[in-house]
Order: C-alpha cells, then structure tokens, then sequence
C-alpha cells in the first residue's frame, strides 16, 4: 500500500501535465524536488557519515613506524676506572628503528560526544536547508495566482466576445431590414477587435508567466497548461509548524551537544602503549650492538586545572542559547503579526465579494433591458457596448477579488507553516 501511494505521489504531477492540468501543490513539490540546493540534503548526510566513521577510527589501535640515525659528540661514560673492569662506552653513532601502538582505554566518552555534536550540526544544516526551500513557496503562490488571474481574465473575455458575436449578428439583420443603421455594426466590429488585442496581451502575458513559474520550479511546463483554482481551507487554531521553529530548537540542540562535549574533554584519558624496536644500542646502553627490544605499559592524563577555560567556553554557550530563544520569540511575534495582517485583508476581500456579486446581478439587468432597448433601436449599439463593458468588468473584478483573496488564504497557509 505505502508504495503503491510512493508511486502515486510521484506520477501524479506529470499526468496533471499530461492533463495539461498543474495544482499548486504540483509547484511546490516539484521546486523542493528539482532546486538545486535540494541536493545538498542526502550530501550532507554523507558527509557526516563520513565524519562520523573517521572519528570512530579513534577507537582502533593508532600504529607508527618510526627509524631514525643520529651521531652525537658525547656519550656516557664512567668518570672512573674500576680496576679488572673495563666499561666500553656507546657509540657516538646510533640507530633504531620502533613500532609504536596505542591503544585507548578510556576517554570519558569523548567519541561519543563529538558524534553527538556532528549530527546536531548536521540536523541544523538539513534544518536550515528545509528553510531556504520552505522560502520559494510565497514565491510561487504569486507567480502562480498571476498566471491563474490572466487565465480567467481570458476567459471572462472570451465569454464577452462570444455574446458581442451573437450581438453581431442580431445587428447585421437589423441594419439588412432598415431596423439598424450600418454604424450600428461598425460600433460593435470595433469592440470586437479590442478584445482581440486584449486576448493577444493576455495570452502573451500568461505564457511569460508559465515560464517564469517553470523556471522557478525547475521543470518543464507546457504553454497550454491550465492552472487548477486551488481549495483552499484555513485552520486558525493550528499550531504554527514553520521549519525556523525546529531551526531554532536544533540550534539549541546543537549547543547542548557543545557544553557536553566540554564536559567530556576533562575527563581523564587512559591508553594502553607498547613500543617493539630495533636498534644499537637498545636498551642496554652499555651493549654496543644491534638489539631487539620492547615496552609496555598504560598512560593516564587528566587536565585537573584549566584556568576555567572550559566554564568561560560553556558561558558563552548559554548566551548563545539565549540569543536563539530571543530570536524564535521574534519570530513567533512578528509571524503573529502577519497573520493578523493577512486575516485582515481576507475579511476585507470577503465583504468586497460579496457586494461584487450585488453589482454584476444589478448589471445583467441593466444590460437585458438595454439588449432590448438596442432591438428596438431606442439606443445605439455604443450604448449597448458601454453596458456590457460595465457587466464584463465587474465580473472581471470579482474573479481578480477572488484570486487576491485565494492568495491571501495560500499565504497565511505558508506564514503558518
């Protein structure tokens, strides 16, 4: 079953382009697919993975070959003969070659901690990335709901061209019978070329933002592709799930991982060593000759005193943490003041809606009784384009109310997360 929805998941934007169909939703999923920076999620990961296995590496026995040769101009020597004893002194010349292991015991968990810290940073990295792509959505909602006002603007207009040729032709059989006089046709011609015009910019207009919306989604979008009037449905209780506001708190996570690992670092640390070499002399200085040798032993080190460097470096991680908390207060406070803003103007473009739809009734009216007026040649054809002119504009502003206030509900969608 979860495949089966992976699939979908996946398909469905291209068969909406198959359709020649594109939501909003499509937009935003398919610019947080293909943006460049998008990428960088799963590197990340691998670089902390990789981060990560070479920190763990000192776990394992750290092995050094070592060879060296001096020649110094004193050695030991007895500053006294004993007699029937003769003492030769080393050479002056002296060689040896060791390989060195240590192996740790014990660091206080030290690894560890450094891991924690790599994938707190890698969490605020991948946080931060969800940010940046979280910030292309409001500007797709304007390219989008742009194209989707020119796409109904078009079809507003073709539906006045439509009536204006109906009107066209109810003129040509006024003026053949003598009911019209001839410019009352030219008069309505005319406006039908102005709406020509009108659909040639808009087309244009629209195409230009198709492009603009592809470009920004990093994808392909085909020039008769229409745009799906989003539903959108607003929750004002919900809780505000911006990706800054996990920002905020794997940053905190990462400084607790810091003052950790400054807790761990003063620990005391112990290693096994051991040291197999060749040389002359070995340890029998007296011994001038090539020897084997070895040494084993264990190493404990414990920085009791640090000039409380360490409290200094986890003080100035709790100013840190305080900084990052005043600035998610910011956030929460000036986020609150946009959606304030914004169900504002939603209210407002609500109410203007409304009276939109009392202004086209009282113009459809108006525009049926100059219909009839104009067949009884009690008005002229100019007449008759001002008021359907007045009818189509109205409708025109209604539907640009409406997207201004999809718009503004796809917004507050985005300022709540």
């Amino acid at each position: 079953m979860k495949k089966t929805l992976l699939l979908y998941l996946f398909i469905f934007p291209f068969f909406s382009f198959g359709q020649q169909i594109l939501t909003l939703e499509n937009c935003y999923v398919l610019a947080t697919k293909n943006y460049p920076t998008a990428k960088q999620n799963d590197l990340l990961s691998k670089k902390t993975s990789l981060e990560i296995e070479a920190l763990n590496t000192g776990k394992r026995p750290k092995i050094d070959l070592n060879a060296q040769a001096t020649y110094q101009s004193e050695v030991t020597q007895l500053p006294i003969k004993i007699p029937n004893l003769t003492v030769t002194p080393p050479n002056k010349d002296q060689y040896k070659a060791t390989l060195d292991v240590q192996q740790l015991i014990y660091n206080g968990g030290l690894i560890q901690a450094n891991t924690d810290i790599k994938n707190a940073q890698t969490k605020t990295q991948q946080q931060q990335l969800e940010v940046s792509l979280y910030q292309l959505k409001p500007r797709i909602n304007q390219l989008y709901f742009s194209v989707l006002l020119l796409q109904e603007k078009y079809q507003i207009l073709k539906a006045k061209q439509d009536q204006l040729l109906i009107k066209i032709k109810e003129i040509k059989t006024g003026v053949k019978f003598g009911a019209l006089l001839p410019t009352s046709e030219q008069v309505v011609e005319a406006e039908n070329l102005k709406i020509k015009q009108q659909l040639i910019e808009i087309d244009f207009d629209r195409k230009k933002g198709l492009e603009n919306l592809a470009s920004l989604t990093y994808s392909t979008i085909d020039k008769n592709t229409q745009l799906a009037s989003p539903s959108i449905k607003i929750n004002s209780v919900a809780e505000n799930n911006r990706p800054e506001l996990k920002l905020f708190d794997f940053q905190t996570e990462q400084l607790t991982a810091a003052k950790n690992g400054i807790t761990k670092s003063n620990l005391p640390k112990v290693n096994a060593f051991g040291q197999a070499g060749y040389g002359n002399p070995g340890l029998n200085m007296l011994d001038n000759s090539f020897q084997p040798f070895y040494i084993v032993g264990v190493k404990a080190n414990w920085n009791v005193f640090d000039w409380n460097k360490s409290k200094t470096e986890k003080l100035a991680l709790t100013v840190s943490e305080s900084i990052i908390a005043t600035e998610k207060e910011t956030f929460l406070l000036n986020t609150q003041l946009q959606l304030q803003e914004i169900d504002s103007d939603s209210n407002k473009l609500a109410a203007i809606i409304e009276t939109d739809k009392e202004i086209i009734l009282l113009r459809e009216s108006i525009l049926k009784t100059t219909d009839a007026q104009l067949r009884n040649g009690v008005i002229t054809s100019a007449d008759y384009i001002t008021e359907i002119t007045n009818l189509f504009e109205a409708k025109t502003l209604q539907k640009t109310h409406e997207i201004q206030l999809a718009l503004a509900q796809a917004n507050y969608k985005l300022v709540k997360g």
